[in-house]
């Protein structure tokens, strides 16, 4: 026999079940988070890969990063096409390819580096044309990679 906890009974002796939890934020999500951190280390490896192939010299412009974030934007708008307009995805190849792969590919982080580096070494108006010409080209290489990739679905399905 057991004997309830005084913190589960009430003043008549009652047992009381606590309330009930709420499902976790967490639930469910083991697979999206090790997908996620799978692409993103197959992504990062791609860059760091390309940044040891194409180095960048000290103050110049900073043409592999620039470049590996107009090819990862123009892909994203490629892949967001395919999956929304085109093809009925598993429900793990967004988290692992686009935010994953793409994410850990492209590097605004580096980016906002090279700026700093730049106007530290003494070349603001290289840092100044980089700071404007990247999200400019990201944001034109997500549009025609998008408007490119409907083109071509929609030529397809003729």
């Amino acid at each position: 026999m057991t004997v309830p906890h005084p913190e589960s009974v009430d003043a008549s002796g009652t047992p009381v079940r606590p309330p009930a939890r709420g499902a976790s934020p967490w639930h469910g999500q083991g697979p999206v988070v090790a997908m996620v951190s799978l692409g993103g280390a197959l992504g990062a490896t791609a860059r760091y890969g390309a940044g040891r192939v194409w180095p960048t010299e000290a103050g110049a412009f900073p043409w592999t990063t620039f470049a590996i974030n107009g090819v990862g934007c123009a892909v994203i708008g490629v892949f967001m096409v395919l999956i929304t307009d085109a093809w009925a995805a598993h429900r793990l190849v967004r988290p692992f390819f686009g935010t994953g792969v793409l994410g850990g590919f492209t590097t605004f982080s580096t980016y906002a580096v090279d700026v700093r580096t730049l106007v530290g070494a003494g070349h603001p108006a290289t840092a100044l044309g980089y700071l404007v010409a990247t999200p400019c080209t990201a944001l034109a290489a997500v549009w025609l990679g998008a408007g490119a990739t409907r083109r071509a679905l929609a030529r397809r399905r003729r």
